[in-house]
C-alpha cells in the first residue's frame, strides 16, 4: 500500500500560503531534481499514482528482472547445445512476480516516505493541471483540491500506453499493456502481442521463455522496423523460429464470450488467432494532453510532446519539461539526462546548460539483444552521405565461437559500424548477440566524444578473449575502408 501524503496544504488556505519556489510534477525522473541543494526553497512535487514512475513500477526494471529470469529458463531449455542434461520445467510465475514487485513495491514507497519527511518539501498525492501561468490545481486522491502557485514549475509526467481505438469490439474484451500485464495473477498458457517494438518484443521474449505459446503481431515487415535494415533482419528471422510471429498485418478485430474465456483475434489479412491475455504494445503517448497546457502557454509537438528548446524551458516563462513528457527519444537514460539539465538550470539561471540529443543509445532486452546509436544505414543514404559500412561477426572472435556453438540463427549475430568518409568518424553503430547492450558503449563513447576511427582501436588493449574483440575488430574493419579516403580528418 503507498502511503497517504502528509502535510498537503490546506484547500481552504489563502494562495499566499500555496506559493513555492519550485513545483514538480512528476515523480519518475522529476524526483531526482530535488536534492540537498534546494533545502531552503520551499518545493512541492506532485503525483497522482506512486513515486518511482514507468521506469521503476512498470517499465525498464521489472521488464529486465522478468528478462533475467527468462533468459536463465530459455538457457535452461537450450542446454543441449553445449552438451549439457539441462531442461526447463516450468516456473512459478506468481513467485517470480511477487520477488519482483516485493522489492519494487517497497522502494516506492520508501521514496514517497522519504519526501513526506523533508521539512521544505510538500510531497502531495492527486492530479494536477494548470489554471494559469505558473498555476496549479491538484486534484487530491483523498478528496478535494488545492491551488498552488510557483516560480518554477517542472513538468515531468511521462507518457502511457497508447490504446488504438480503431480495433473492434476492443471495449467487450480484457486487455493488458505493458502497465499492466507484469503483474497478472497467473501466466498465460497462450498470450497475443500487438506490436513490433522493443516493448513487444521484450514480453514476447519473456512469456515466450517462460512458456507461454505467443502469437505476436506488427503491421512492418520485421520486428523492430525503426532500426537499422540489417539487425532487424536478424531478428525478426530468430524470434520467428521461437513462436508465431505474423509479419504486414493488423489486429482489425476482437471477440470473447465473457471475462475469463478465450481471444480471438481477427486481422487484417484473413487469419485469426485464440489466446487466453491480449497484449496491446503499440507504442506510449506523452500525458501532457492531461495538464491543461494551453492555460499555462505551453505549446506542444502534434504528437503531444511538450516544446521545449535546448536548455528543456517550454514556451511559457518558468515551466521547465523534461523526459517522455517532451522529448522524441522516450527512454529513461534521457530522462535522467534531462533532469540534470533542468535542476542545474533552475540552480544556475545566469549558467544554462545545454541538453545534448544527438547520440542516444538504445537497447532492446530480447534474446538476442539488440543495441543502438546514431543513424541507420538507410539513413545515412537519405542524407546524402558517403559512409563506409562493415559488418563483423560474433563467430569471427573466440569468445563468440562459444556463444554460436551449434546454435544456427547466432550465425548471423554481429556488429555492423557506420563511418563517414569525409570526417572519419562514427555516425552509426547498431549490434544483435548476446551482451550487446554493454558492447556498445565504447561505440557511443567515441561518438560523444568525437574520437575519430582512425587510432580508436590500436590506440587501446582490447581484453583476449573477451566479447569486447569483436568491436575492435569491426573498428580495424572500419578503419580500413576509411583508409581508402586518406584526406578524412
Amino acid at each position: 500500500m503507498v502511503p497517504t501524503p502528509s502535510d498537503v496544504p490546506s484547500p481552504d488556505a489563502p494562495s499566499s500560503a500555496n506559493h513555492y519556489d519550485v513545483v514538480v510534477v512528476g515523480t519518475g525522473s522529476g524526483n531526482t531534481i530535488i536534492n540537498r541543494r534546494f533545502a531552503d526553497q520551499r518545493v512541492a512535487i506532485v503525483e497522482d499514482w506512486v513515486y518511482g514512475g514507468t521506469c521503476l513500477n512498470r517499465g525498464c526494471i521489472p521488464t529486465k528482472m522478468y528478462v533475467v529470469t527468462a533468459d536463465r529458463a530459455y538457457d535452461a531449455a537450450h542446454g543441449t547445445r553445449f552438451d549439457l542434461r539441462t531442461s526447463f520445467e516450468g516456473d512459478d510465475w506468481p513467485a517470480i512476480r511477487d520477488r519482483i514487485f516485493t522489492r519494487i513495491d517497497r522502494i516506492s514507497a520508501e521514496g514517497h516516505a522519504y519526501r513526506e519527511h523533508q521539512p521544505n518539501v510538500d510531497a502531495i498525492t492527486g492530479t494536477a493541471r494548470f489554471t494559469g501561468p505558473r498555476e496549479l490545481r491538484v486534484d487530491l486522491n483523498a478528496g478535494g483540491s488545492v491551488d498552488l502557485t510557483a516560480d518554477q514549475i517542472v513538468i515531468a509526467t511521462g507518457s502511457r500506453p497508447v490504446v488504438p481505438d480503431d480495433i473492434e469490439g476492443l471495449d467487450d474484451v480484457e486487455f493488458h499493456t505493458s502497465d499492466t500485464v507484469l503483474r497478472l495473477a497467473e501466466r498465460p498458457a497462450r498470450i497475443g502481442v500487438v506490436g513490433g517494438g522493443f516493448i513487444g518484443c521484450e514480453l514476447a521474449h519473456v512469456f515466450a521463455s517462460l512458456g507461454s505459446e505467443v502469437t505476436q503481431i506488427t503491421s512492418g515487415a520485421t520486428l523492430l522496423s525503426r532500426h537499422d535494415g540489417d539487425i532487424a533482419r536478424v531478428l525478426t528471422d530468430e524470434l520467428s523460429r521461437r513462436w508465431d510471429l505474423r509479419l504486414g498485418t493488423m489486429l482489425n478485430r476482437v471477440a470473447q464470450s465473457h471475462p475469463g474465456t478465450p481471444i480471438t483475434m481477427h486481422l487484417d489479412d484473413g487469419t485469426t488467432a485464440e489466446v487466453d491475455v491480449l497484449l496491446l504494445a503499440v507504442g506510449r503517448r506523452p500525458n501532457g494532453d492531461r495538464l491543461g497546457l494551453d492555460a499555462a502557454g505551453v505549446k506542444t509537438h502534434d504528437d503531444g510532446r511538450v516544446v521545449v528548446d535546448e536548455y528543456q524551458r517550454t514556451t511559457a516563462e518558468g515551466v521547465w519539461a523534461l523526459g517522455d513528457a517532451s522529448s522524441a527519444e522516450p527512454l529513461k537514460h534521457v530522462a535522467n539526462q534531462d533532469a540534470r539539465i533542468v535542476q542545474h538550470n533552475l540552480l544556475n539561471p545566469d549558467d544554462l546548460w545545454v541538453s545534448d540529443h544527438r547520440f542516444v543509445p538504445s537497447a532492446v532486452f530480447t534474446h538476442p539483444q539488440v543495441a543502438s546509436v546514431g543513424i541507420t544505414e538507410a539513413q545515412a543514404r537519405e542524407q546524402g552521405l558517403d559512409v563506409a559500412v562493415v559488418r563483423h561477426l560474433y563467430g569471427d572472435v573466440a569468445y563468440g565461437w562459444a556463444l554460436i556453438e551449434d546454435h544456427p540463427p547466432a550465425q548471423d549475430h554481429q556488429v555492423k559500424l557506420l563511418a563517414d568518409r569525409a570526417t572519419g568518424r562514427l555516425v552509426g553503430a547498431h549490434l544483435i548477440g548476446p551482451q550487446a547492450s554493454t558492447l556498445i558503449q565504447p561505440l557511443i563513447q567515441a561518438m560523444s566524444f568525437d574520437q575519430p576511427v582512425r587510432g580508436l582501436a590500436r590506440g587501446q588493449y582490447w581484453i583476449h578473449p573477451a566479447l569486447t574483440e569483436v568491436v575492435e575488430n569491426a573498428l580495424l574493419a572500419l578503419e580500413r575502408e576509411l583508409a581508402q579516403n586518406p584526406n578524412a580528418r
